[in-house]
């Protein structure tokens, strides 16, 4: 398909012939009620994704398509429960060109560079000299930083678009920067660093040059833990530097913030969160990850001009729940 005729996912209305290249996660061979095999997935791209099903198809070829990558698909847009979902007639896989690349995989709405520079800037409001010094040299890590301007902050969850990183850990840092002042015998230094540094083993986890999946480092070790090693490796860097130490207690306080960040071991936390700083940084993480989930799924930008009927979301399985779509206060 030529890659000026593509139509966007958010442009699918009902009953729309659908035609292109798309990412594809999440790729299940399902049982109908008759015990018939059926496809599931997400079907994605730049602007969206949409579930999509098809209602029959022989296992053997379910196994030759990706889990995660990219396929090609023909089928139609179809209203569901207040939703669009894909119903597709032809799937195989497929090497997307470059330009098809540029299409499907999503990007932050904000400028990279505009938004670094913003976090920078909150970044330079640190009062410690060991902090300042601590956060010079992850700044003057070029290659590093590359990555985290252009990392997504999940594979799927919250944030997954290219700049997902950045725009995630800006926004927690913002949000401390007013939370932080009302509870004054918080360390506002060391919440503002373990939110900068929680995440950013991300860069080292996270595959982001294809559809977004994990690498080998990030299967192995994951980025709480690598976050922690990183840690580690740049303090002896701020002592070879400068000659400075950093305050008893500090890296090791650090590190506590990244492995127990995700806040139970069941979410992927090393630890409880045990300290008032790292009890603000995992619930500040949650915050955002938890808004960003929700109003993704209740009022996401894609707007559909036809009427799709129904109040509720399907089951937001992070959340736990259905999410009821219309702001009360609206017209």
């Amino acid at each position: 398909m030529p890659v000026s005729s593509r139509k966007f996912i958010r442009e699918y209305q009902p009953s729309d012939y659908v035609e292109g290249v798309f990412c594809i996660s999440n790729a299940q061979l399902g049982r109908t009620k008759n015990d018939k095999p059926y496809l599931k997935c997400l079907l994605k791209d730049k602007t969206g994704e949409l579930a999509a099903r098809m209602w029959s198809i022989d296992p053997e070829y379910f196994r030759s398509l990706p889990t995660e990558g990219f396929v090609y698909v023909e089928g139609e847009a179809q209203a569901y429960q207040g939703d669009m979902q894909i119903i597709v007639r032809v799937i195989e896989p497929h090497t997307p060109s470059a330009d098809e690349m540029r299409e499907l995989l999503p990007v932050a709405p904000r400028s990279v560079d505009e938004m670094f520079a913003e976090l920078t800037a909150l970044l330079d409001t640190l009062q410690h000299p060991g902090m300042k010094a601590l956060a010079k040299v992850y700044l003057d890590d070029e290659p590093l930083m590359a990555a985290f301007k252009i990392c997504p902050a999940a594979k799927q969850m919250h944030h997954a678009y290219l700049g997902g990183l950045l725009e995630h850990t800006l926004q927690l840092v913002k949000l401390a920067n007013v939370v932080c002042p009302l509870y004054p015998k918080i360390n506002r230094d060391v919440v503002m660093m373990g939110l900068f540094l929680h995440d950013l083993g991300k860069t080292r986890e996270i595959v982001y040059d294809r559809a977004f999946g994990y690498t080998d480092r990030g299967e192995l070790i994951g980025h709480i833990v690598d976050g922690a090693i990183m840690l580690h490796d740049r303090a002896q860097m701020v002592m070879r530097s400068t000659g400075q130490r950093l305050p008893r207690h500090s890296v090791m306080v650090l590190q506590h913030i990244i492995l127990s960040h995700h806040g139970q071991p069941e979410f992927g936390a090393a630890k409880f969160p045990s300290t008032p700083e790292a009890i603000l940084v995992s619930l500040l993480d949650n915050l955002d990850a938890r808004c960003f989930i929700a109003l993704a799924a209740a009022r996401p930008d894609r707007e559909f001009n036809a009427d799709l009927g129904g109040n509720f979301t399907e089951k937001q399985w992070a959340l736990e729940t259905k999410l009821f779509r219309p702001d009360p206060l609206s017209e």
